[in-house]
């Protein structure tokens, strides 16, 4: 399927017909659609081709919104203060449209009960509640457990 210069199908011909359409235009011909079947060619200028797609790229990629992972550091024994300080901050995150990693770290002993950890980080997954989704379950990986959290996709609608 070949697409004439003004836009108009000029249609289904063989590839060596469409290169000598091109070429006695001066224009080149480019694969628009190639996995389709019959593939899909334009004729057009290549350079002004390639411009245009650039063009696109750059317009998608300053309306798209590029998200974060922040990384949020506790230990198991934190302060229910200094826990609700952190809670609000990731709150903020949240919101703003970012991904927490929750990174809870043992020092020395600490590593015999590791259990803390896991229980801290339910209790922080049970006060946001229906804000987040877990994105990845806690696990522990050398001597810190690590979870990562992301905004609430909201209920599934049927």
């Amino acid at each position: 399927m070949v697409i004439g210069v003004d836009g108009q199908k000029i249609g289904v011909i063989s590839k060596d017909e469409a290169l000598s359409q091109a070429a006695e235009l001066g224009l080149d011909l480019v694969e628009i659609a190639p996995n389709i079947n019959p593939p899909v060619a334009k004729i057009v200028e290549f350079q002004k081709f390639k411009y245009d797609e650039e063009k696109k790229e750059k317009a998608a990629k300053k309306n798209a919104k590029e998200v974060e992972l922040k990384e949020l550091w506790l230990t198991p024994r934190i302060a229910e203060h200094d826990l609700n300080t952190r809670l609000r901050r990731a709150e903020e995150f949240i919101e703003h449209g970012d991904r927490i990693m929750f990174r809870v770290k043992f020092k020395g002993r600490e590593m015999a009960h590791t259990e803390f950890g896991f229980q801290l980080l339910n209790k922080i997954f049970e006060s946001m509640g229906d804000k987040i989704s877990i994105e990845r379950e806690p696990k522990l990986e050398g001597r810190s457990i690590t979870a990562i959290v992301g905004k609430s996709r909201g209920p599934k609608k049927d």
